[in-house]
């Protein structure tokens, strides 16, 4: 595995008080196509209860993907879902989205989920907006004869054998997820993906690299292309694997907003103080 980057997720806050790890990538110099990682892992019900309160968005998609926990979304769409362990809800945001997402009531044994951020080609950035969740359809998994746990989140993949397919299959920049539960001292290998950016985060445990490096939670290992993927667990493992093809395009940012140029940043504002986005 041909590690170019690693990068560090640090600690911050978002929506009213809740506590993440973030890896940023507004500048597009590493994550792109991805724009941000954002990590809730918690077991104390106060560093997440304020949960995420109506804010809009406009020239991204959302990416939720639950491991513990759960949280209930609202958009402005008519969509009211509860996303919990297991499910993953994408949002193709387009020209604009009001949306709340907050824990739900029931939440006993804390939180541990993701919302990651996919920037949308300029062209796209203004067509209606997109929803879907995998509630109804569960996303496809399979476990191999030393434990390994492959789970497609978005797109196609393939493990060993096997062919998994996730219900999920538009993502901008043809981006696909998996997640990967790997057992102490048990390894991972997958042929190199199609997509030119590939990226593996380690959400629980650490892992060992090829050349003997270790990457511990929290890390994000950014690929060269081409690269294949190989993933041994030092420790019990859990691994996003990310992966999607560069725009390269102007990226104009502010908050919930990301757009190609600061005309179209100032637009977005404007749309959405004049109640353009709607309301929930």
């Amino acid at each position: 595995m041909n590690i170019a980057n690693v990068l560090t997720a640090y600690s911050t806050q978002d929506g009213d008080g809740v506590n993440i790890s973030r890896i940023p990538g507004f500048d597009g110099k590493y994550l792109d196509p991805f724009l941000m990682i954002d990590e809730l892992k918690s077991d104390d019900e106060s560093d997440y209860i304020g949960g995420f309160p109506p804010h809009p968005h406009r020239g991204i998609e959302t990416f939720t993907y639950i491991i513990k926990g759960g949280f209930e979304h609202k958009d402005q769409m008519g969509n009211k879902k509860a996303i919990k362990a297991g499910d993953v809800q994408w949002m193709s945001t387009g020209k604009g989205v009001m949306h709340s997402e907050m824990p739900l009531s029931d939440t006993q044994d804390g939180l541990h989920g993701f919302q990651i951020w996919i920037n949308m080609p300029s062209a796209e950035k203004m067509r209606d907006p997109r929803y879907q969740d995998t509630t109804e359809q569960p996303t496809p998994a399979v476990t191999n004869e030393e434990g390994v746990v492959f789970t497609a989140l978005a797109g196609n993949w393939q493990f060993e054998n096997h062919t998994l397919s996730a219900s999920l299959q538009s993502l901008a920049a043809e981006a696909v997820l998996a997640d990967v539960t790997i057992p102490q001292g048990k390894c991972v290998q997958l042929a190199p993906l199609k997509q030119k950016k590939v990226m593996v985060y380690v959400h629980t445990g650490e892992l060992i690299t090829t050349d003997g490096q270790v990457l511990v939670t929290g890390k994000l290992a950014i690929l060269k292309p081409g690269s294949e993927i190989n993933l041994q667990a030092k420790q019990h493992a859990g691994v996003l694997i990310l992966a999607g093809n560069p725009l390269s395009q102007p990226i104009a940012h502010m908050g919930p907003f990301v757009m190609t140029t600061q005309e179209e940043l100032k637009q977005a504002v404007s749309d959405y103080q004049s109640g353009k986005f709607g309301s929930i």
